[in-house]
């Protein structure tokens, strides 16, 4: 039986080693890095990075931040949300459930989410039940950014 558990990562070396081994690098990825080298502190310092092990290797992982309300331009009525970032699976990983165990795990705040697809993800974020938001060119500045949205919330009026 294949394990799902999404934990919270520690925040230590072994973990900034382990995320050396994700193929996917770009902005998202040394942001990622950056604040994991800025954070390590201590193993038990509140970490925005979770993951998903197969034995003792990391195989999934994302970031998870929570937005306080007062930054919220996506969704109404207005109030804090996740934003989910750098969602990746290593590819011999990948299509055994994963990435949706991951988003499952941040749905289960019952926050709103929002991410940015990378290109050709756009068909994960729809199985994920997340939907493009009308694009504002002030706000989105070339993203493109996909909300999830609990019960009772809506899109905000641009």
């Amino acid at each position: 039986m294949v394990d799902l558990t999404v934990r919270r990562l520690l925040i230590n070396y072994k973990t900034l080693e382990e995320f050396k081994k994700f193929k996917e690098y770009g902005i998202q990825e040394l942001s990622m890095m950056e604040d994991l080298q800025e954070n390590i502190i201590e193993n038990d310092s509140e970490s925005p990075f979770y993951g998903i092990y197969f034995g003792d290797k990391l195989i999934a992982r994302m970031s998870l931040y929570r937005i306080d309300g007062k930054y919220d331009r996506y969704f109404e009525p207005a109030q804090d949300y996740l934003e989910l970032w750098k969602l990746e699976v290593l590819p011999q990983y990948r299509n055994k459930g994963y990435g949706k165990a991951l988003v499952d795990y941040a749905k289960s705040f019952n926050l709103p989410i929002k991410t940015n697809g990378r290109q050709g993800s756009s068909s994960f974020w729809e199985m994920m039940g997340f939907e493009s938001v009308t694009y504002n060119p002030e706000r989105d500045r070339g993203e493109n950014p996909y909300v999830w949205y609990p019960k009772g919330v809506k899109e905000q009026e641009l």
